[in-house]
């Protein structure tokens, strides 16, 4: 089973402005002159990290990271209840990839993003196809009503319930009914022992599904104060927005892939996002290759998935 490439620092680093009064951070690794790939995190709002770059073979592969606006060590950051999310839209992030795309002199690059970041990449690939080598997705994302339903509305707390009582705690009872526009308020409050713990109490919930076996670790760092009030309010942002797509857009439109390779990784047991998404892009876009892992919840670096994801960055190295 493939398990992450060694660890690597960038070659190059820096801040792009994109207008708007926005700068989001990028960064090259691996090989100068080998493969373009750009890598989307996920949440929105969840930035990348150094392991990120392990994906890709660093002989083979010229790797591109970057934060998303609000996010990350882009600026400015969300964590500021200041911060204005008005242009930060799915739109403007397909832009920003665009920008930096020329910025960075690259003709055509693979896409590799994962739960939020599959939603950014299908809406990069369905309005740029020409500029995509290949798409590989994981635990696909794409803010349907019946997905946000499903783990922010009470679906998941089927299988979660001791969790989705924390979920629940900020909120008071009569605002119960809708629970993303009832965050939307508290995490929108400039009174930060409202917003605060709202912020901790989403990120919280999420970290705690993420992953087949809950992991301490992992929930700790969603829980730290500043990630999580950027993480929560872009989130929220987008929800409450339904990511500004029409009704099932991006699978509508999933027939614009049909001459990119692609490859669809899910895990069997993703609480997230279910696994009817990564079934419903498939029958929208047969020609991609769809890996149900039997074994894993949502997270990139599950075993199963990670190992997906490796063979995928793998078998299109060469190409």
């Amino acid at each position: 089973m493939r398990s992450f490439y060694p660890e690597i620092e960038p070659n190059e680093s820096g801040m792009l402005d994109v207008g708007d009064g926005q700068s989001i951070y990028w960064e090259e690794s691996g090989n100068p002159e080998g493969k373009p790939v750009v890598f989307l995190h996920g949440g929105p709002g969840g930035g990348t990290t150094p392991q990120h770059r392990r994906l890709f073979d660093p002989e083979r592969y010229r790797i591109v990271l970057f934060d998303q606006r609000g996010c990350g060590k882009s600026l400015p950051h969300a964590s500021d209840p200041d911060a204005e999310l008005t242009t930060n839209t799915t739109w403007h992030l397909v832009a920003d990839m665009e920008r930096l795309r020329e910025a960075r002199g690259i003709d055509r690059w693979q896409v590799l993003g994962g739960s939020w970041g599959s939603a950014l990449g299908l809406a990069y690939a369905e309005t740029h196809p020409e500029r995509v080598t290949e798409l590989i997705l994981r635990g696909i994302f794409t803010l349907r009503r019946s997905e946000l339903d499903w783990f922010y509305e009470g679906g998941a707390a089927a299988i979660l319930p001791e969790r989705w009582e924390g979920f629940l705690a900020p909120v008071p009872e009569e605002e119960r009914r809708n629970l993303i526009t009832a965050y939307h308020h508290l995490l929108n409050d400039p009174d930060p022992t409202v917003h605060g713990p709202a912020a901790v109490a989403w990120s919280t919930w999420e970290a705690s599904a993420i992953t087949l076996i809950p992991r301490d670790d992992l929930i700790a760092v969603f829980a730290e104060p500043s990630y999580a009030l950027a993480f929560a309010r872009i989130e929220n942002h987008y929800f409450v927005n339904h990511g500004w797509f029409e009704p099932e857009q991006l699978i509508r439109d999933a027939s614009k892939l049909r001459d990119i390779p692609g490859v669809i990784v899910h895990g069997r047991y993703d609480l997230c996002t279910p696994a009817y998404n990564a079934w419903d892009l498939h029958r929208a876009w047969p020609e991609a290759e769809l890996h149900m892992i039997p074994d894993a919840g949502h997270a990139y670096d599950e075993p199963g998935i990670l190992d997906a994801l490796i063979t995928a960055t793998d078998s299109f190295a060469a190409r």
